[in-house]
């Protein structure tokens, strides 16, 4: 068992900050709405010697790998005890290796298999234990983890995609950048010396190029201090969850960008709605998965207040809707799933349609930045050269005017 601090609201609008016991992060949760408490804001109370100063991540692969695995054994009917040693042995990453041990000590004190994963949760999708659960109690365990691992190499597959999308311009970006540092801090200078030399009347180009390097060298601490601050600052708005909200509005409003974060936090609800409904797991562990899944502050704001009148009986699309977060589109699938008993495959239909979308626009968006840094670099390029060259053209004309 393990304590959460949590911060909530009674249901006449009075905050609690207290702590509460539970197995895992959800099931305090849902705890807690059991009590009639709506959570703003719950995570572990850890002591002194549980803070890990440098653990080792376990990659999404391990736990597709896992999941794929346990499958295959259940499926072959060997116990699941012996399948975790099994793919406990097989394991390279030592974190995960030592979870499954524990897990495997759980299960021999007959710990079910969900439970016994439960205080490792924060290595596992946010709906991976609640899928987990109903399938025990349903008796589709290899079905359901199959079904896991596939949603799990999904959510990699996508993450891939943007990697690789943002990977070239972020590339070319960083290369600009050190490209222009080097010659204002360190080419220019040495020009600057030459042309002060000879004594010729330098073009305007050439002044402008020769004043922007002096400026960069005498304040150069301005550019640092600006860095650190944007660093700290961000540092500071993780910690504020109002903060988080207002930069997560910020970013949502930017032309293209602003599409491409909402499509993907949508696909992503959708996504896990519809496998967690699938499996049966009950409406507040269902909303309480998909909320951490968005991975976006205002989402999760918005979408909490959904959950409490999906709660009270207003059904599904009508809370989205007044959210104002989701496409109609989205909404009209999830409408048709309400009315005519396939919401969970209106939901996923919907999750398919924003995956393909995001792709799309992240490729529009890729496309339309890639030329441009190019273009920008050429400019720079072009500029620096220009002045050098017509620098060196007026000096060698002086000189022949001399002779």
């Amino acid at each position: 068992m393990a304590t959460y601090k949590y911060t909530a609201v009674t249901a006449d609008g009075q905050q609690v900050k207290a702590a509460i016991e539970g197995v895992s992060i959800t099931s305090a949760e849902n705890d807690l709405l059991r009590q009639d408490l709506r959570v703003v804001k719950i995570k572990e109370k850890r002591g002194f010697s549980k803070i890990e100063l440098s653990p080792e991540r376990v990659p999404r692969q391990e736990v597709m790998h896992f999941s794929r695995q346990i499958a295959a054994f259940v499926r072959s009917g060997i116990p699941i005890i012996d399948a975790v040693h099994v793919v406990e042995g097989g394991t390279a990453n030592k974190r995960f290796c030592s979870i499954l041990g524990e897990v495997a000590e759980q299960l021999e004190g007959g710990v079910p298999f969900s439970e016994a994963l439960a205080p490792h949760e924060s290595v596992f999708p946010p709906y991976y234990l609640g899928i987990l659960r109903s399938a025990e109690l349903t008796g589709q365990l290899d079905t359901v983890l199959d079904q896991l691992a596939i949603y799990i190499e999904r959510d990699i597959e996508a993450r891939q995609r943007v990697k690789s999308a943002l990977t070239y311009p972020a590339v070319v970006g960083v290369m600009s950048i050190l490209t222009m540092v080097i010659m204002v801090a360190y080419v220019l200078p040495k020009f600057v010396d030459f042309f002060d030399e000879l004594g010729s009347q330098l073009p305007l180009p050439t002044r402008m190029l020769l004043g922007f390097s002096a400026l960069f060298q005498s304040y150069w601490w301005v550019l640092v201090s600006f860095i650190i601050l944007a660093v700290v600052g961000n540092m500071m708005i993780n910690r504020n969850d109002n903060a988080k909200v207002v930069r997560s509005r910020a970013l949502m409003k930017l032309p293209v960008v602003g599409v491409i974060i909402q499509y993907s936090a949508v696909e992503r609800f959708c996504r896990i709605i519809g496998a967690m409904m699938r499996a049966g797991v009950p409406l507040p562990e269902t909303m309480a998965a998909a909320i951490e899944s968005t991975n976006n502050a205002l989402f999760e704001q918005h979408l909490r207040v959904a959950r409490d009148e999906m709660l009270e009986g207003d059904g599904v699309a009508g809370p989205l809707e007044r959210t104002e977060l989701f496409p109609s589109a989205a909404i009209q699938m999830i409408r048709v799933g309400e009315e005519t008993g396939t919401l969970d495959q209106q939901i996923d239909s919907a999750a398919n349609f924003y995956a393909v979308e995001t792709a799309y626009k992240l490729k529009r968006l890729t496309d339309m930045f890639e030329p441009a840094v190019v273009i920008f670099m050429g400019l720079i390029v072009g500029f620096v050269a220009v002045a050098l060259i017509s620098a060196m053209y007026g000096v060698l004309q002086g000189v022949r005017g001399q002779e």
